[in-house]
Parts: structure tokens; C-alpha cells; sequence
């Protein structure tokens, strides 16, 4: 047992009481993830059901538009419930993050579209994606808070690698639910009606999510913080800087990767709907298992080695890989590509929940990695396909979101190089 700068006996979980606690909250972010995903891979849906029919082209950009605007909101999720978090305690934080990320995506459901309401159909879908958009911005550094602060000593890159795994993991169930759908309705059915189910569904997850949540118990960092009150190290500006700086390929090559790829594949590669949902699904897939080998591997070697070469790889794949995409060699080679670009990602993802709440100490932390982790997003992640759309109209050029993904690899490659390795450094 340790001893706390206070002088009290500081409390290490064991590992049952880590795996029951980050048990309960990996359960908790597959739900939450896949309310949240579920939007962009249905975005050609929403766009021909919020938006006039007329400009299809136009209509996918407002809705990619809506997808980023969303996220906006995610700063101030971060900072309100990333404060209530540092404040009252990462469980009640958690457990407000999954209500209102079920009110927001069953409101999605019942929303009536634009041929019924006009322009308050999309105005109804902003309000939605903002309700969802600050109700993850205070879920994603909670969750990742909570996760590090009840790890064991020495595996702490394992046991938050889950957090990830679990956003890939509500992602995957979301796109492959969309699939399956897909593959059995039609797509017409899925513009018509079958849009609606998935969010639907997603609205079931808040009871489960709740009554798991309720069960877990407060981290034991966060209550020797309590005890040692103003003595304890906190959280200032630079930390978020570098965290900020941290996330932003993190935040580009998922969004592009992954969210905007089943768009991708279907309008500038003209796979079938199905089968862009399918080669995602079987990226996600590979993301799901891939992302808890690397935190467990950064737990032996290290962190920032497995960061840097994700972002070279982010800087060097994506010209090459883009461009055996647009030679028309069929969907086996877009399902081969998207599961390189999976292993790039998780080469991030798997050590990158660990490094980033590394970087901060417990008093603070909750509020800070949330509110710099959700500006990142903001600015850079939630607008990626949007940004990739517009690339590609603008220079006429499927190979234009290469760019972006290399300019984000970049910028991360450059802040990571200066952090130091906190590997097998204890939680400040």
C-alpha cells in the first residue's frame, strides 16, 4: 500500500475490483459509441430525408455539415461534465453521459423528415446531434479518466486500450447493423423507413447503460485527491496543449478511416451500399481486436514508439493507398485497405488513452483531457468528412482527403517526438 502526499495510506485496486470496474464502463462506452457513430454511416439516408432531394450532392454536405457542427458542442460537454467529474466524481459524470447520449439519438428516431416538417426537420437534426455531441465530449475523457485511474500498476496501457476498443466496438455494431439491414430490406427501404431503426434501438441501450454504471464504485485516485484537497497537483493549461496537439491525427484518421469511408466508397468508388458498409465493418473488426494488443504492448516497450509509427505511417500509406483505391480493383481491395488503415489507427488507439491521461494529474484531470481531447474533435475530427467531401468537389480529385490525414500526422508527430515516455511512470 502507498502512501499519498497528504500521508494517507493511498488505496491500489486489485485486479478483480479493475476488471469489475472497467468491465462495467467498456459495456457502457459500446452503447454510447454506437449512438453516437450510427449517424455518419446512415449519413446518405439523413441527407435524402432532412434535407430537399433535389441536390443530392449538396444535401450529403449539410448532413456531413450537421455531423461536424454537432460536435461543436463537445468542448462544452467536456468542460461542464469533465468539471462535475473532477468535482463530484467520474461515476455520476458517466452516468449523465449515457442518458443524454439515449435522449439525443432516440430523438433522431422519431424526428419527422423534410417532406413533412420543411426546414424544421433539420433544424430538429442539429438539435439532436448537439445534444449527442455534448453529452460525448464530457463521456470520452470521463471514461478514459476512470478507466486509467482504476488500472493495475504496469497495465494500465492494457486496461484503457479498452476504452478505444469499445468506441471501434460501438462503432462496429452500429455499421453493422446498418449492414445487415442494408443486405435484408433494400436500400430503398433504408432510405425510406429503415433509416429510423437503428437510432431507435440505440435509445434501449440507456437503461443498461445506467444500471451498470450505478454499480461501479468511485476510482481510488480520484478519492485520495478528495482527501488531500488543495495539496494534491493540478491540471493547468499546458498539459491541455499537448494533449490538444496529441489528438489531432488521432481524431482525423478515425474520422476519415472510418466514419467517412462507407461515404466514400459508395459515391467515389461506387461500391454498393452494402458493400461500403461491409468493408467498414470488417475494418472495425480488425480495429476491435488489434487496438488491446498494442496497449498491451506499449505496457512492455513503451508508448511514444508505437505513437510515432503510427504517424508515419499516416503520413507515408495514405497517398499510395488512395491510390489503388480509385483504380477500380473492386471491393476485395478496399476491405484489404481499410483493414491497413485499422492496424495504422490502432497503433495509436491502443497506447493513446493511457498516454494522454499520463500526461495530466488526478486533480483536473477529468476537465482537462475532456475539454482539450473534445476541441481537437471539434475543429479537426468531426469536420474530417466534411472536409473530405469538399476536397474532393472543390479539386475534382478522389484522392484529395490524403492531404488533411498527412497534415494531421504531422502536426501529431511533432508533439508526441517531444513528450517524455510515461510508460512505467505511476498516475500523478
Amino acid at each position: 500500500m502507498a502512501v499519498s502526499a497528504s500521508g494517507l495510506a493511498a488505496v491500489r485496486p486489485t485486479g478483480e475490483q479493475s476488471r469489475r470496474a472497467i468491465g462495467a464502463a467498456t459495456i457502457g462506452n459500446v452503447m454510447e459509441w454506437y449512438d453516437f457513430g450510427v449517424f455518419g454511416f446512415l449519413a446518405g439516408s439523413l441527407a435524402l430525408n432532412f434535407f430537399p432531394r433535389d441536390d443530392p450532392r449538396t444535401s450529403l454536405l449539410n448532413t456531413f455539415l450537421i455531423f461536424g457542427v454537432g460536435l461543436v458542442f463537445r468542448p462544452l460537454g467536456g468542460i461542464v461534465i469533465g468539471r462535475m467529474g473532477d468535482r463530484r466524481g467520474r461515476k455520476p459524470a458517466l452516468v449523465l453521459t449515457i442518458l443524454m447520449m439515449a435522449v439525443g439519438t432516440v430523438m433522431i428516431g422519431l424526428l419527422p423528415t423534410y417532406s413533412a416538417i420543411g426546414v424544421l426537420a433539420p433544424v430538429g437534426l442539429l438539435a439532436a446531434r448537439l445534444l449527442q455531441g455534448f453529452s460525448t465530449g464530457g463521456e470520452w475523457g470521463g471514461s478514459t479518466a476512470f478507466m486509467a485511474e482504476w488500472s493495475v500498476e504496469g497495465q494500465r496501457g492494457f486496461y484503457t486500450s479498452l476504452q478505444q476498443m469499445s468506441v471501434a466496438g460501438g462503432s462496429l455494431l452500429g455499421v453493422g447493423l446498418a449492414a445487415l439491414l442494408t443486405s435484408w430490406i433494400g436500400v430503398q427501404a433504408i432510405n425510406d423507413w429503415g433509416w429510423r431503426i437503428p437510432f431507435l434501438l440505440g435509445g434501449l441501450f440507456g437503461p443498461i447503460g445506467l444500471w451498470l454504471r450505478r454499480r461501479v464504485d468511485e476510482t481510488p485516485p480520484f478519492r485520495e485527491v478528495l482527501a488531500e484537497g488543495e495539496g494534491a497537483e493540478a491540471s493547468t493549461f499546458g498539459h491541455a496543449a499537448r494533449a490538444f496537439g496529441f489528438t489531432v491525427l488521432w481524431t482525423v484518421s478515425f474520422y476519415v478511416f472510418l466514419t467517412y469511408m462507407p461515404t466514400y466508397t459508395r459515391t467515389q468508388l461506387h461500391l454498393t451500399a452494402a458493400q461500403a458498409l461491409w468493408a467498414s465493418t470488417a475494418s472495425l473488426l480488425a480495429l476491435v481486436v488489434l487496438v488491446p494488443l498494442m496497449g498491451a504492448l506499449s505496457d512492455r516497450i513503451g508508448r511514444k514508439i508505437l505513437l510515432l509509427t503510427s504517424c508515419a505511417l499516416c503520413f507515408v500509406l495514405p497517398i499510395p493507398a488512395f491510390y489503388v483505391l480509385t483504380q477500380g480493383y473492386g471491393f476485395a481491395s478496399v476491405v484489404w485497405i481499410q483493414i491497413v488503415f485499422a492496424l495504422a489507427i490502432s497503433l495509436f488507439s491502443g497506447p493513446g488513452p493511457a498516454a494522454i491521461a499520463e500526461m495530466f494529474p488526478t486533480r483536473g484531470r477529468s476537465t482537462w483531457m475532456s475539454s482539450s481531447y473534445a476541441l481537437a474533435v471539434a475543429i479537426f475530427g468531426g469536420f474530417a468528412p466534411f472536409v473530405s467531401q469538399w476536397l474532393i468537389d472543390v479539386t475534382g480529385s478522389r484522392m484529395a482527403p490524403t492531404a488533411y490525414v498527412m497534415a494531421a500526422a504531422a502536426v501529431s508527430f511533432w508533439v508526441i517526438a517531444g513528450l517524455r515516455e510515461t510508460a512505467h511512470e505511476s498516475l500523478r
